[in-house]
């Protein structure tokens, strides 16, 4: 079953679902931008949108384009809050070492993921209660299956 949102926008043309199933929908440049290597960017989709309390919106990468090209986002996920009545732009990062990447208006540069969010009520304790990991962070699973290296 698949759940729909109401979500008012004001946009040249609405994001659009690549595929069914697809979770993002797909945002556009309103306008052309030159990426050099290792340089960003804050490129406007022309999209404006009112999502209901208790939603967020997640701007992602594309895939293709940080595998082909090596563009990525450089606050990746940006987050849409359900107040917020402005643009969405998305902040293009190139990490490509040696070459320059073109935005033209109209290409698909990111995508859009609605969901619902809970708020959290933060409530102030002395301790935290304990845990299998505990205090272990960055690192602390390590990266191979067979556990030779940590």
């Amino acid at each position: 079953m698949t759940e729909t949102v109401d979500v008012p926008i004001i946009a040249p043309a609405p994001p659009s679902y690549a595929k069914p199933g697809d979770a993002g929908a797909d945002l556009v440049a309103a306008e052309s931008v030159r990426l050099e290597p290792g340089a960003r960017a804050l490129v406007g989709t022309g999209v404006r949108i009112a999502l209901p309390d208790g939603y967020a919106a997640f701007v992602v990468p594309r895939s293709g384009l940080a595998a082909r090209h090596g563009i990525s986002i450089v606050n990746a996920p940006g987050t849409v809050d359900a107040g917020y009545r402005g643009e969405i732009k998305v902040a293009l990062i190139n990490t490509d070492s040696s070459s320059a990447y073109e935005v033209t208006a109209g290409d698909r540069i990111a995508q859009l993921i609605v969901m619902p969010v809970t708020r959290a009520l933060f409530v102030p304790v002395d301790e935290l209660p304990e845990s299998v990991r505990g205090e272990d962070g960055f690192g602390s699973t390590g990266y191979q299956q067979n556990g030779d290296r940590s």
